[in-house]
């Protein structure tokens, strides 16, 4: 399965902090606005998602139709075909996309230690 761009999403006390820390480590802002608590880093290929006060815990995120660079693949799988793929493999989502749609969407599932993971389709 092609998922994409694969980034983790943090869900952090300071985002101030966060930023600081994380340029640090040679991170640069990608994208976001840190106004509304929220910021995409990226070191070569690597993102990290900053998010003050959006979510409780940490998630795993892929977008399908996306490189590390935010470009539109010419082929990727659909959210929808990968939710597909996923259930019939008996993983049920948590909150699904709705697979009489096209274009953007996204699905949540759980792995099986309770880690979400975020399939988010842009494109």
């Amino acid at each position: 399965m092609k998922l994409g761009a694969f980034s983790v999403s943090l869900a952090v006390q300071d985002i101030h902090k966060s930023k600081e820390f994380y340029e640090t480590l040679g991170f640069e802002v990608f994208a976001g606005d840190i106004e509304k608590n929220y910021l995409i880093m990226k070191n070569n290929n690597a993102l990290i998602g900053l998010f003050q006060g959006m979510f409780e815990n940490n998630i795993l995120t892929f977008n399908p139709g996306w490189d590390e660079n935010a470009n539109s693949l010419e082929s990727f799988d659909d959210v929808r075909t990968i939710q597909k793929h996923l259930k019939s493999n008996g993983i049920q989502p948590i909150n699904e996309a709705d697979e009489s749609k096209t274009g953007p969407a996204s699905f949540v599932v759980s792995d099986p230690d309770g880690n979400t993971i975020l399939i988010d389709q842009h494109v």
